[in-house]
Parts: C-alpha cells; structure tokens; sequence
C-alpha cells in the first residue's frame, strides 16, 4: 500500500536536484537558470493581482541583499521578520540567507511579551514589519532588545530612531549579486521559536539542510508539476507553510499565489483557482459546518442528495484505492458528482488537485466528506523540530483516519510509554540557547521525542493517537485523551471550539465557545435575548448544548461521557493568548482563565 519508491523518485522531473552540499540561495539561483520567464508569484498590489516571474523575482532580491548588506552584519547574526504572507517575506528571507544571516520569522498576531522575548533571545539585529503601529505596539508594551539597531517597516514611515520605511531603505536599483550563500549546507538558516501551548518559546535551529532534506522527501512522496499554484494563506512563520507551500514550490518550479487574508479567502479561491494547497483542520472545519448548515436548510430531497452523492464518493474513493469492492450504487457516481460534488468544488476554484492537511488532527467524518465530493485531503504529521514533515498520506494510498506511512529516510518507533520518536537528516540540531532542553528533545542516538502518542498499523501507517501530557485522568483512573472527543464536538453547528476537563474529578465537563449564529437561533427557539450574554449561565442553554455535545461522542467509552457544560462567550485566541498561532488551544491558560467557572461545574456534582 505504501507508495512504491522507484515511481515516487520520478514523479517531479522539472524539480532542482538537491545534492547534499545545496543551500536555499544555490537553489534560487539554479531556479532561475531554468526556468527565468516561468511565474514564480502573484500577489494582490494596488487593487489588482500582479504576476513575478523568476528573473523579475531575481531583479527585487538583488535589492533586499543590497540593503542587508549594506547594514554591515556578519554572517551568522540573525535579522527577523514579523509580517503577512507576501512576496516581501520571501525577498527577505532569501536575501539574509544569501548572505549567511539567520532568519527568525515571527507571527504577525503574537503577543507582545513574546515577540520582546525572541527578539532578545535570538539577539535579533534588525526586523522587518508590516507597518510602524506593529512596531509601535511592540515598544508600548516592552522595551525594546537592546542589540536591536533596525526596523524597517513596509508601509510609509516617518524615519524616527530604528524605523525606517522599506522605500526609503531599499536601493532603487542594484547590481545582480551572486548570493553566495552560507560555506556549508550544515549553516543556520534559520530559528524558528515554537508557540507551544505552555512555557515561554523555544527557538528551534535549522540548517540549509535540514529544510532542503525535507523537501526533497516530500517530492518523494507527491508530485508537484511546474504548472501547479499554490494559494499560500497559512503563516509563513509555521514551518509547514515554509517548508511545503514555500522552499518546496521553489525546487519544483510550481507558482505560490499569496492570499490577501483569511477574510477573502473564499473569493481568492475562486479568483485565483488553485492547484496544491496546505491547510490546517480549522479551514477544513469551517468549511465542513457552513456545508452542514447549508444542508439542514434545504428540502428533505435536497439532503438525501447530497448525503448520497457524500456516501456514493466515499465508497468510489475506497473502490480507487483498493480497499472495497465495486457495487452497483458506483453507476450514480458521476450523476451525484455533477449534482453535488462538482458545485462545491467550483466554491473552492474548481482545480484543486490535492490538499495537504497538517498541524493538527482533521477529524474522520470531515475528511470523508470533502473526499466523498471529490476532494483529495492528505492528511500529513510533523514538528518544527523535524523541519517539518515526518509522515503523510500518499495520494494513491490514502488513509484518512492516519497521518500516512512516515516519509522515505525518515525512521520511527514507538517507545515503551507509547510517545513516537523519529530520526532523519531533518532533525533539528536542538534549542538556541537552551542545552537542557535540547538534552530532553534529541537523545544520544539522534531521536526526536515528539510529545505524541502514536500507534503503527499492519500497513506501517502512523496514526496519532494523543499528547503524552494531554491525558485527562478521572478521579476512577480512566484515562480520556481529550483530542478526538473535542475534535468530534467541534463538528457540531453549536460549537466554535470546546476544551474538555476532568483532571481528578469524577467525570468530563466541557467549556464550549458557541457559534453565534447558531446559538442565537437556539436562544430565539428558548425565548432567551441573542443579545444578552448573561444567558449564557441560563441552564435550559447550557442543557440544550450539553445534549448537542453528547450526540457526538456517543461512540467513545462510557465513562467518557461529559456530564456539563458551561459556555464561554469570548473566542480563544492567539491575541488573548489562549491559542497559538496555528489555532491550537492552550488548555493550561484556558482552564487558569475560567478557573471559577470550571470550579462551578463541579458544585453539587460528586
């Protein structure tokens, strides 16, 4: 079932040759002997998409290395960069490397206290920003690092102290440079500061290596053709965006588009019609409950449609892969196509070939839907500290409910308390600055611990099964892995995001962000005000939720069940500091901010 590995070392022949002494820089630069006049990216300027080619893309880069290397840093010091998805990032990171900087990319939506901390821990020289408020909002709330000596901001800016405007810091024009590059393929590139859901961040080091590696094996694993877009809308900060929407793009020849923003994401999907996209499971999740409610909105007819057209792709795709016989039922598949599948593709541009799903668990029932109306998800499994991508689902083998068999040269096991471990040349040579805890991530044989829980299945597919410290052990001692029961609730139309509890206590309870709209049809059904938030205490909402909650973990183990509820109305995010970057819930500040609340669920309940 694993893809065959001859097959997969032809399946990108226009991609650059990775040799073991090639850098990101020596890859533009073969790039751009290949294939000059080819578009390399698009993004939205000035009211209108504007097309880069690879020797257009060249002409800019020879002006941000002009720039940089005007600020007089050796090689090895490190430069950051704290902006939207754009070509700027790329222009910039390309250009530091070009001249042996380290690049320290950081989240645009990060909390001051911790862009202070990085920027100081890394010994940050100079910054790129969006605008001088992003800097300004630093510098309110922090001072700032004191080896800091620039800050260029891309829109217009007043020069005052550090901050300049990228206009009037960059030449006009400059000289082709050769972008030499580090001297060594085992060089930084770059250190990538983990969000974490607890702790203070730790600054992950990369090599040229390390990054190049990883993509080559994933070019193993997929086949990207020069004529494929890629529409680029998760951060450039996450090394999975990095690695598989951006470095590897750039071996293969493919175009990246750069999304104007989640917000116009629908219409830059439909505008732009992309081929490849990386995704994370909220997206996926989003989609899958606006699809849903759609649905319950339509007539009895209309739904038995689209259930059967889900039901009858489903089965195909299983019939495809080898993994079910055919039936009858398969002869209304492409009738039940044009009907349903086809008009959901269309929202989504109508060429995607693939998408790849990563950084979290995509919840089976959402991946069988977008499957079943002719979607290919692959779901894949990484860490930063492993460049990022450890395993993922072939194309032509692709089990949903697994995170794939691991990529080839990448080797795995299963350690005695179930964590999985890895080792390949991705692997991370540790933390900046933080020997300790780089002694407990890579042991003395080279393995990376991930953290994960993991099973193998007869096929060699791994499947993750929960976080070693995420387990919720009930005052009985049954233990809960809290992932996929909250991934199960958040399919539900009520359910914005849900955290579970129970640690030591009896049984489950649930904190449940609701979905406004939703809720509000609900409150109306109940007689309560949508616009009173006080409601949310009101014991016939928290019941009528609670029994929406429990209709999605019925097939969990009985003492799994979630007796209460209690419903929070401020989202969880990365500005209020309760979800990283990538969505992830931060459960310890989640349940240090509600701890009265959570308290309250367990009154009068032994």
């Amino acid at each position: 079932m694993p893809l065959d590995e001859e097959h997969a070392m032809n399946l990108n022949p226009h991609a650059i040759p990775i040799t073991p002494a090639s850098t990101l820089p020596g890859i533009f630069r073969q790039r751009l002997a290949a294939t000059p006049d080819a578009l390399a990216y698009r993004q939205y300027e000035g009211g209108t998409w504007r097309d880069y080619s690879w020797a257009a893309t060249a002409v800019l880069l020879s002006r941000w290395q002009a720039a940089l290397a005007a600020e007089g840093l050796a090689p090895g010091e490190r430069v950051a960069l704290m902006c939207r998805n754009r070509l700027e990032w790329m222009a910039f990171d390309l250009a530091a490397q070009g001249l042996g900087l380290v690049v320290v990319p950081i989240y645009t939506n990060d909390r001051a206290r911790n862009v202070a901390w990085i920027l100081a821990d890394s010994g940050a020289r100079l910054l790129l920003v969006e605008s001088a408020d992003a800097w300004g909002g630093l510098i309110r709330r922090q001072a700032p690092p004191p080896g800091l000596r620039r800050v260029v901001s891309l829109a217009p800016t007043p020069t005052k102290g550090p901050l300049c405007a990228v206009a009037d810091w960059l030449p006009a024009v400059a000289d082709t440079l050769p972008w030499p590059g580090p001297a060594s393929a085992d060089d930084l590139a770059t250190i990538v500061y983990t969000s974490g859901t607890t702790g203070r961040p730790k600054g992950v080091m990369l090599s040229h290596r390390n990054l190049l590696w990883n993509v080559q094996a994933a070019l193993k694993r997929f086949e990207v053709r020069p004529e494929d877009r890629f529409l680029s809308f998760l951060p450039l900060s996450h090394t999975f965006e990095r690695t598989v929407g951006y470095y590897l793009p750039l071996v293969a020849g493919a175009a990246v588009i750069y999304a104007r923003g989640i917000p116009q994401l629908a219409e830059d999907l439909q505008s732009q019609r992309p081929t490849l996209m990386i995704s994370v499971p909220r997206i996926f999740e989003r989609v899958y409950g606006r699809l849903r409610a759609k649905v319950e909105t339509e007539s009895r007819l209309r739904r038995r449609l689209f259930e059967r057209a889900v039901t009858t792709g489903w089965q195909g795709f299983l019939h495809d892969q080898g993994r079910a016989r055919w039936r009858p039922r398969l002869l209304l598949r492409p009738l039940l196509d044009r009907l349903v599948g086809a008009r959901v593709r269309a929202r989504l541009g109508g060429r995607l070939r693939f998408t790849v799903c990563g950084g979290a668990a995509l919840a089976p029932e959402v991946a069988r839907l977008f499957i079943g109306l002719g979607i290919p998800v692959v779901q894949g499994y990484g860490l930063t500290e492993a460049s990022p991508v450890i395993a993922a689902n072939p194309l032509e083998a692709n089990v949903p409910e697994s995170v794939g068999p691991p990529l080839e040269g990448v080797e795995i096991r299963i350690a005695a308390n179930g964590e999985l471990l890895t080792r390949s040349p991705s692997v991370t040579a540790g933390y900046w600055n933080a020997p300790e805890a780089t002694h407990d991530l890579v042991d003395a044989d080279g393995w990376l611990h991930t953290g994960d829980k993991a099973r193998l299945d007869s096929q060699g597919y791994v499947h993750i099964t929960g976080r070693l410290k995420e387990i919720i052990v009930l005052a009985n001692g049954e233990k809960v892995p809290p992932a996929d029961m909250e991934n199960s609730i958040a399919l539900d139309e009520l359910v914005d995001q849900v955290l579970l509890l129970g640690e030591g206590r009896p049984y489950l309870s649930a904190l449940v962000v609701p979905n406004r709209a939703a809720l509000g049809h609900l409150m109306e059904h109940l007689h309560l005000d949508p616009a009173n938030d006080s409601v949310y205490a009101d014991a016939r909402l928290r019941e009528a939720v609670l029994r929406h909650v429990r209709d999605h973990i019925q097939g969990f183990p009985g003492y799994a069940e979630v007796r209460r509820v209690a419903l929070v109305a401020e989202p969880w995010t990365p500005e209020n500091g309760l979800a990283t970057p990538t969505l992830k819930l931060r459960r310890r500040r989640i349940l240090a901010r509600y701890r009265r609340l959570t308290e309250e669920l367990y009154v009068g309940h032994g």
